[in-house]
């Protein structure tokens, strides 16, 4: 498979990398249905914030990129709208900010704010979104959630990952207009590429999958 495959153009192996903020669930669907495709293309897959997946591309470590926001942009780099992705900013449902009927920028000064650190240098000497002078910063995700959920601080989290955490009651959007209302904030996610690099059958199979 992987003779004739090379024969066909194929490429031997996928490097994808997703911004944190952007659900897996979805780039599991698009990887599902392209392998029903190309069986012998072997997937890479890494997950990172901020400047992270435009630097995989422009180093070449990633073939496809998924990126959320408008904060990042490069000629080299072709950009194809995706989806909307939510984030909402939470805290603990014990975090003396919960208790808080409508918050202000010194409310959210006095408590500590959990934030994403760049793995790339893209974004050196610049902040997005950190308001409180009190900061926490962290490198996954993962890692932010866990911290707001034990109330540490707060901080902006993707909806998607959150949904379950808000209907049990274990996190609370903040109140305040803020932060965006009902303290939700709204950015597009695009699928990049780099325009000198072939964009190989597995490539477009993937990425017509992730747009449907």
């Amino acid at each position: 498979a992987r003779a004739r495959g090379f024969g066909e153009g194929v490429e031997l192996d996928l490097p994808i990398v997703v911004d944190t903020l952007f659900p897996m669930a979805a780039i599991g669907a698009a990887v599902v249905q392209m392998r029903k495709h190309y069986p012998s293309v072997a997937v890479r897959v890494s997950v990172e914030p901020l400047g992270g997946p435009l630097q995989a591309l422009t180093d070449g470590r990633g073939a496809l990129a998924v990126m959320v926001g408008e904060d990042f942009r490069d000629p080299r780099i072709s950009f194809e709208a995706l989806a909307t992705v939510t984030q909402v900013a939470v805290v603990a449902a014990d975090h003396p900010l919960a208790m808080l009927p409508d918050i202000g920028i010194p409310d959210l000064a006095d408590h500590l704010q959990i934030v994403l650190s760049d793995p790339s240098l893209l974004t050196e000497g610049r902040d997005f979104g950190v308001i409180s002078p009190q900061s926490c910063r962290v490198s996954t995700q993962d890692a932010k959630h866990a911290l707001i959920r034990s109330g540490v601080g707060w901080g902006r989290l993707p909806l998607w990952l959150v949904e379950d955490d808000l209907q049990r009651g274990d996190l609370v959007r903040l109140a305040t207009s803020l932060l965006g209302r009902d303290a939700e904030h709204q950015a597009q996610a695009y699928l990049a590429r780099r325009l000198d690099q072939p964009f190989g059958p597995a490539a477009r199979s993937f990425a017509a999958a992730l747009a449907t």
